[in-house]
């Protein structure tokens, strides 16, 4: 069976990705998880929440991060009136804390059957519904998916390669002059960090409790994936020379 690897650029001044949210608590991770991007790829197709096979066939697929730019944990402080018990009464005011990153800039890559990411592809550039980073106001700020016209330059798209490689290699997503700046001042010493799907039996494996089963309302549940977080090197090659913004 053919392979391929979709490259997408995740990109907002805020983004939530809620790995342990409950109640008036609701975190973030400090990158997107696997329960957020196949939220966003479900949305991108239109398949419902009730739809378990479709959401199990994107949860299949090999999924890797880099941070291409980290961003910072903020908090907002939510007042909300008039709340109802479960059972319609004693409405009350409800204090709750709710985080996010903010300026944050991540290529997210996916791998699997060449007909299920050629059809992603084609689902990005054509939503169903809207697309969002965890939640309904945090909106992309660039597309997830150039023009193909832009594609040599800036990439994101279908890619031959393998995850890993594509991790590796691909160019860097960041186009603010003063970053770029700054990390030509590091002697090619930068690092990007990664974190991908990886075997259980790997030593480094981490568990990550975002790998969703249902996003059925009243039965959402997740398992647990494992994966490893790493490092690769900002190359002059991933940096390039195309302009800043």
């Amino acid at each position: 069976m053919s392979t391929a690897t979709l490259v997408l650029r995740i990109d907002a001044p805020m983004q939530s990705w809620g790995l342990r949210s409950k109640f008036i608590r609701r975190d973030t991770a400090a990158e997107p998880t696997k329960s957020g991007i196949v939220g966003l790829l479900a949305a991108a197709c239109g398949i419902r929440r009730t739809d378990t096979a479709g959401i199990t066939t994107l949860a299949e697929l090999e999924m890797g991060v880099r941070v291409d730019r980290e961003g910072l944990v903020e908090r907002d402080f939510h007042v909300t009136e008039n709340v109802p018990n479960t059972h319609g009464k004693n409405h009350r005011t409800v204090v709750s804390d709710r985080y996010y990153l903010a300026d944050a800039l991540f290529l997210v890559a996916l791998h699997g059957p060449l007909t299920t990411i050629s059809e992603l592809d084609e689902a990005i550039r054509r939503p169903r519904w809207p697309l969002y980073f965890g939640r309904k106001a945090f909106v992309p700020a660039n597309p997830l998916l150039e023009h193909p016209s832009r594609r040599e330059q800036h990439g994101t798209g279908v890619f031959e390669q393998p995850l890993p490689e594509v991790l590796k290699t691909h160019p860097w997503l960041e186009n603010r002059r003063e970053f770029r700046h700054q990390i030509s001042r590091t002697d090619g010493n930068a690092l990007l960090r990664t974190v991908q799907d990886t075997p259980p039996c790997d030593p480094a494996a981490e568990l990550r409790h975002d790998h969703p089963l249902s996003f059925a309302d009243g039965d959402r549940r997740y398992a647990s994936r494992t994966v490893v977080t790493g490092h690769v090197e900002l190359t002059p090659a991933m940096i390039g020379d195309r302009a800043c913004s």
